[in-house]
């Protein structure tokens, strides 16, 4: 591939580099030497390409080596060659030296700078794919293909969480499934499930009807099935109800502040179970005399048991929080304007449970879905008709479809505008909806209401050509000679629904038919008023309205906090250490087979499936490998300058060499875009110093590691007096081996010590499918190194 045109700038002075890079941010890329950057930019590795790139090879004064009392400095320009050549180097630290002399050829020694060699990026072939071919967590994608792929010169020693990984990313709730999974497999469900309540309130409700965004994003999808997580999860929720006085809690601070909360469905609720753990005090107002809104009244008992939801309500009044049922705000005493007066916040959270209509002539004939299933929650319900037909193509039609056949209808039929492929429902319910005798006709809309007698006789329909205009909005479109007649005794609407916001009196500004909010801080444009979920954006999953609930709480909190609508300020996150592969999970296996009730023992009122018992959840859990970037860091300076203690300067600090690498997207280092290194510095070695770095690679013209090991013992008398090891190319980081050291310090280097000094170097390894071989590398080279140091 050629190289795409950029603009290249030669700093004359690390000054005028930083001002370009912090400039020109995020086009703008360093190249201190050598040709990896190059071949990044050829092969087109990145999906962003750089408009500028900032040579730093012209600046003066970084390509030296200087010796005085305190020990050694090497610029950061200076030549991988240069440093293995210099005397002054070879004498004062030669462990740097033969670092610097095993990479590559000398083609590349004589232009790879230290610096460069510290800051390359990745080598692994699945972020360095042409074209990007691989998204990986790396680069800011999702998915770490080494894990469950091809991993033979990868981590030995975990991953790193440079990313969200693709269960959590996938989930609107963002909820950290890898880290509760993990606990799980420990046997710690209380741990698992306060892991799961940080983010998502109600996991016995979603538990059983989340569309499981998460298992769609699962990097097993491509292995052989997708964890069940839903299944798992669905038993933590019911671990959390049976245990909610202490999982539950109620706060033990008080703040002193009040909020009131309107609508009582699960965006409301979670908004209160998240402001009253902060130690606020919340009310919360509903029109309908039982808390849960669309949970409560419209999800069907097969699916959602209403005493499910009550005994969450429950757990969530023993927290302290005070619903106010049977109320409909905006008449009498529970106004908006009076809830302002006496609340501190207000957030409005009331959904979307209006039906939609078609506005057609003689709509009224037609039956709505949500008023079906609500009959059928409150008093038992009855099919609607003997041939019945369901208009739309979502899980609420699929419900309503599904509730009609089993309450006694002998045809029921679902019509939709969009393709098979494209139904909005989720693709299990579709499934389960043919199975039990549902026809669908998909690609078809309604044209003519027919009756007969002054009854309701069926429906015309029209064939939709397409659902979406050329912008992506919904705007269908019909060939009007194409049509098609089906009989009906009962039509029940299930479009979509919208919001009720006849409540706000013209205080909060609204656009078709949705609160408007600052996206951020979710405040209307009424003081201390705030709204999410379905009333801001339009209906959405459970789990959307759950997150919804939840940054609202956020919002409200910072806001009460503060005394002004304002969001924390996030503080930048941690550099985060390595985790356990589960190594246990990357054979290939099958997903747990969730019991199911046969189609003839169906019905209205019981749950259709079982939760899974203790055994199958740790089973599935065990499938889970925990994703994470397992590309090692290549660098062969990094170990030495690890084991040699040395200082690496920036243009903003100095910090030793163990806390310079990180695993960071497009990074090995914690550097920030616009800082530079400038210079290492190495502390002069103690007395009877004995160092050595020793690299194992396929073959010398392969500039990567496969392991190396560089070590610095102090031995006096045959006792080792100190010792740094360092491990690179086995882990995202360099790895300084801490637990051989302690050992070693105090100890003759004996046969036996040597060999349990390897065993303790290997202690914490999480092999992976095909580079367990490094183990018996690491044991090899460090054995090798003290071996040396005994002579």
């Amino acid at each position: 591939m050629a190289l795409r045109e950029f603009q290249h700038l030669s700093a004359t002075s690390v000054a005028a580099a930083v001002a370009a890079v912090a400039k020109n941010q995020p086009d703008t890329t360093l190249i201190a030497g050598g040709t990896d950057l190059l071949g990044i930019l050829k092969d087109r590795v990145h999906a962003r390409y750089p408009k500028l790139v900032v040579d730093l090879k012209r600046i003066p004064r970084l390509g030296t080596i200087r010796r005085d009392g305190k020990g050694l400095t090497i610029g950061a320009l200076t030549t991988l060659a240069e440093v293995a050549k210099s005397p002054v180097v070879k004498e004062h630290c030669g462990l740097l030296s033969e670092a610097a002399r095993a990479v590559a050829s000398p083609q590349i020694r004589n232009q790879g700078t230290v610096g460069g060699n510290l800051c390359q990026e990745p080598r692994c072939w699945y972020y360095r794919a042409p074209d990007n071919r691989f998204h990986c967590l790396r680069k800011g994608g999702d998915v770490c293909g080494a894990v469950l792929g091809d991993n033979r010169f990868h981590s030995l020693f975990g991953a790193a969480q440079v990313g969200a990984p693709p269960c959590s990313s996938g989930c609107p709730a963002e909820v950290a499934i890898p880290a509760y999974l993990e606990q799980v497999r420990a046997g710690r469900l209380e741990e698992a499930a306060a892991i799961l309540l940080e983010r998502n309130p109600m996991p016995a409700i979603t538990g059983r009807v989340c569309p499981h965004f998460c298992e769609f994003a699962c990097s097993r999808r491509d292995h052989d099935e997708a964890v069940s997580v839903r299944s798992i999860e669905r038993h933590l929720g019911d671990h959390v109800l049976e245990n909610a006085a202490k999982l539950m809690p109620p706060p033990t601070t008080r703040t002193g502040k009040k909020v009131a909360i309107v609508g009582a469905g699960p965006a409301g609720l979670a908004a209160a179970y998240y402001l009253r753990r902060a130690g606020h005090e919340v009310t919360v107002f509903d029109r309908q005399p039982e808390a849960g809104g669309m949970l409560t009244y419209c999800i069907p008992a097969y699916r959602l048991p209403k005493k499910v939801v009550a005994r969450l309500v429950q757990a969530y009044r023993n927290m302290g929080i005070e619903l106010r049922l049977g109320t409909d705000v905006g008449r009498g005493q529970a106004s908006l304007q009076r809830l302002r007066r006496q609340y501190d916040a207000v957030l409005l959270a009331t959904g979307a449970g209006k039906q939609k209509k078609l506005r057609m002539e003689r709509e009224e004939m037609l039956l709505s879905g949500i008023d079906f299933l609500t009959s059928i929650q409150r008093e038992g319900g009855k099919a609607p008709g003997k041939k019945v037909l369901v208009i739309g193509g979502g899980s609420v039609a699929v419900d309503v479809a599904i509730s009609a056949r089993r309450l006694g209808a002998r045809q029921v039929t679902m019509v939709c505008l969009e393709a098979r492929d494209a139904v909005p429902a989720i693709p299990e319910d579709l499934e389960q909806a043919v199975e039990e005798g549902i026809k669908l006709l998909p690609s078809w809309g309604p044209h003519r209401i027919l009756e007969k007698g002054g009854r309701l006789a069926g429906l015309e329909l029209v064939k939709c050509t397409s659902v979406l205009d050329a912008e992506g909005r919904f705007h269908p479109t019909f060939d009007p000679e194409v049509k098609m007649t089906v009989a009906a005794d009962a039509v029940l609407l299930a479009i979509g629904q919208e919001t009720d916001l006849g409540y706000l009196a013209r205080t909060c500004q609204s656009e078709r038919g949705l609160i408007v909010v600052d996206e951020e801080t979710q405040a209307t444009n009424v003081e201390g008023v705030f709204a999410g979920g379905d009333v801001v954006t339009g209906p959405a999953t459970v789990v959307e309205a759950l997150a919804a609930g939840r940054r609202a709480a956020l919002a409200i909190g910072a806001h009460l906090t503060a005394g002004k609508v304002a969001l924390a300020k996030r503080a930048r996150a941690p550099e985060q250490p390595l985790h356990e592969i589960n190594a246990s999970a990357l054979g290939r296996s099958k997903r747990v087979v969730v019991p199911a009730l046969a189609v003839s023992r169906r019905t209205v009122r019981r749950e259709d499936v079982a939760t899974i018992g203790a055994r199958a959840v740790e089973t599935e859990a065990q499938r889970c490998a925990h994703c994470g970037c397992v590309a090692v860091n290549a660098s062969d300076l990094a170990p030495a300058l690890v084991a040699l203690r040395a200082r690496i300067k920036t243009t903003r600090r100095t910090l030793p060499a163990e806390h310079f690498f990180a695993a960071r997207p497009f990074r090995t280092t914690v550097l920030d875009p616009a800082e530079v290194v400038t210079e290492i510095r190495i502390p002069a070695s103690p007395p009877r110093s004995r160092m050595s770095f020793l690299k194992f690679r396929i073959r010398k013209s392969i500039d990567f590691p496969i392991v190396s090991v560089a070590s610095s013992l102090v031995v006096a008398k045959g006792t080792v007096k100190d010792a740094t090891i360092a491990l690179g190319a086995v882990a995202p980081v360099p790895l300084r081996a801490h637990q051989v050291e302690k050992f070693l310090i105090g100890k003759r280097l004996t046969e036996q010590n040597i060999e349990i000094a390897g065993s303790i170097a290997v202690k914490g390894v999480f092999p992976l499918g095909k580079n367990r071989y490094k183990v018996q590398l690491i044991k090899a080279l460090l054995r090798k190194a003290l071996e040396a140091a005994a002579r």
